[in-house]
């Protein structure tokens, strides 16, 4: 813990900057784990040895509900590959505005389908 000392006599605008600091502080924290916890493929095998490094994933989607169902399915282990990590599949969490590539030359993640991606889909597990 960091402990100053402050004058009463712009309080208001020091509290303001300090409680600035700690947002861009705790941003910036939030924003390296992310980017050192994130991976991008397009093999089926490095998406589920990816998912047991506790990753989230970008990888190219098709978009179909029954393409989801089947990645959290056949993603899923039935035991537990470390303590930490959970066995449950992978669900799709969000579509980034930041693609890492063009996902329309890339076929679906999904090991059973053949359709072309629409969008490189960020996966994870819950925990």
């Amino acid at each position: 813990a960091v402990v100053s000392t402050q004058s009463t006599g712009n309080l208001e605008e020091q509290l303001k900057t300090l409680l600035d600091t700690v947002h861009q502080d705790m941003y910036n924290r939030a924003l390296v784990e992310r980017d050192a916890n994130m991976a991008v493929t397009t093999v089926w095998e490095d998406f589920c040895q990816l998912l047991d490094q506790r990753k989230i994933i970008q990888a190219p989607y098709c978009g179909a509900i029954e393409c989801e169902e089947i990645i959290k399915k056949d993603s899923a282990r039935t035991e537990a590959v470390d303590d930490k990590a959970p066995a449950m599949g992978a669900k799709s969490l969000c579509i980034p505005f930041d693609q890492p590539a063009d996902a329309t030359t890339e076929t679906c993640i999904c090991p059973k389908c053949d359709k072309k991606a629409i969008s490189y889909t960020l996966f994870g597990r819950s925990y």
